[in-house]
C-alpha cells in the first residue's frame, strides 16, 4: 500500500486503501469466525492499515471479530474508526429469529439498535464499542446515519465527541452516511477532520463532486469513500447485482457493463478502474472495501494496485460513461 494520507488536520493517518467491517459482521450471509480473521490477517498481509466498523454491523459482531483479529498487532501500526448513533439493547426473554430482516446481518436478533445522539448516548455507545474491540481508543469516530436525527446530532452528538477529541479519547472525528447533503453541513458547520461517504462517489455516482468535496478541499477535511462498488454492482455486474443495496435497476447494469467492457478494451478490470476512480479528487483519502472473505480482501489490493490508462478515462469521459468534467486519476487539480 502506497503511502498514508491524515484525515485532515488530524493526526490520524490512514492507508489509501482500508477495510470496511459490515462484511465481518455477516451482511447477508455468514462468515465463520475463522474467514473473518484470515481476512483480517489477509488485509494486514497486503498492507491495509485502516479498519472502520460500526456496532450496527452485525449487533456488535464486526467489532468483536476486528478486535480480537487485530489483538497483538502494534497499536501505533495501524488506524482504527467506529461509529456512534446507535445503542445496542440486549433483547429479553429467548431469541428467536435473526437480524437479516431489519438490518441485513445473519446473526442472532440478540440485541436491538436504539438510536441516540446524544451527549451521554455518543460516550455510552463508544463506551461499548472500545470494550467489544477490547482497546483503550480508537482513532476516528464518526457520528452513523442521522439523517433523521439530524438536530440532535449537531445539537449534541457533534459537541459531544468535539469533548472526546479535545480529552484525547479519539484523534479524529466526522459523520459516516450514504447522502451528501448532511454532509456537507457537517463539513461547513462545525470542525470535522473527516466524513466518511458511501455510494455517493464512484464510477456510477458522483454525487458528491457537486457540493461535498470541493466544500472539504476548502476547509481542509478529509473524506474517505465506502461503497466504491456500489454495494457490488461494479464489482461483478451480472444479473441479480446490487446497486445501493437493491437489486441493480437495467440502465445502471448495462452502464456498469459498458465501463468493464471498456476497462478490458484498455488491459484493466472494472474492479480497478472503481477502486481508483475516487483518488481523482484531492480531498479524498481512503476508499473503504468491504469483504467477506481473505480472497476478496487479496484481490481488492491487487487491483488497487493496478495502474489504470490514462486512455480508459479519456475514452470513458468521451463516450459519456463519465461526464467529461469529473476529475480522474492522473490529472493535475483544478
Amino acid at each position: 500500500m502506497s503511502g498514508t494520507r491524515a484525515l485532515g488536520r488530524s493526526g490520524v493517518r490512514v492507508s489509501g486503501l482500508s477495510l470496511g467491517g459490515a462484511g465481518l459482521g455477516n451482511l447477508y450471509a455468514p462468515v465463520s469466525d475463522e474467514d473473518a480473521a484470515r481476512a483480517v490477517d489477509a488485509a494486514w498481509d497486503a498492507g491495509i492499515r485502516y479498519f472502520d466498523t460500526a456496532p450496527h454491523y452485525g449487533l456488535g459482531l464486526s467489532e468483536r471479530r476486528i478486535g480480537a483479529a487485530l489483538r497483538g498487532r502494534p497499536r501505533a501500526a495501524y488506524a482504527l474508526s467506529t461509529k456512534v448513533g446507535r445503542l445496542l439493547e440486549p433483547v429479553a426473554g429467548p431469541v428467536a429469529g435473526d437480524d437479516l430482516a431489519d438490518g441485513g446481518f445473519a446473526v442472532p436478533a440478540a440485541y436491538r439498535r436504539v438510536w441516540d445522539f446524544s451527549g451521554d448516548g455518543v460516550r455510552r455507545c463508544l463506551e461499548a464499542s472500545l470494550t467489544r474491540l477490547g482497546v483503550d481508543r480508537v482513532d476516528a469516530v464518526y457520528l452513523h446515519d442521522p439523517d433523521d436525527h439530524g438536530e440532535q446530532a449537531f445539537r449534541e452528538g457533534y459537541p459531544a465527541l468535539e469533548k472526546l477529541r479535545a480529552e484525547g479519547v479519539v484523534g479524529a472525528i466526522g459523520a459516516g452516511m450514504n447522502q451528501t447533503g448532511m454532509l456537507t453541513r457537517f463539513l461547513r458547520d462545525t470542525d470535522v477532520d473527516a466524513v466518511l461517504c458511501a455510494g455517493r462517489y464512484t464510477l456510477l455516482d458522483q454525487g458528491a463532486l457537486t457540493e461535498l468535496l470541493p466544500v472539504a478541499r476548502a476547509r481542509g477535511a478529509a473524506v474517505v469513500i465506502g461503497g466504491v462498488f456500489n454495494s457490488g454492482l461494479l464489482a461483478d455486474p451480472r444479473d441479480g447485482a446490487r446497486f445501493d443495496y437493491r437489486r441493480a435497476p437495467r440502465h445502471l447494469l448495462d452502464r456498469a457493463r459498458a465501463l468493464r467492457a471498456l476497462a478490458e478494451r484498455h488491459g484493466t478490470t472494472l474492479r480497478a478502474a472503481a477502486l481508483a476512480f475516487p483518488f481523482g479528487h484531492p480531498a479524498v483519502a481512503s476508499v473503504l472495501v468491504g469483504i467477506h472473505a481473505p480472497g476478496h480482501v487479496t484481490d481488492a489490493a491487487r487491483q488497487f494496485a493496478s495502474p489504470v490508462p490514462a486512455a480508459f478515462w479519456r475514452e470513458a469521459r468521451a463516450s459519456g460513461l463519465l461526464p467529461a468534467d469529473v476529475p480522474v486519476p492522473g490529472e493535475e487539480p483544478a
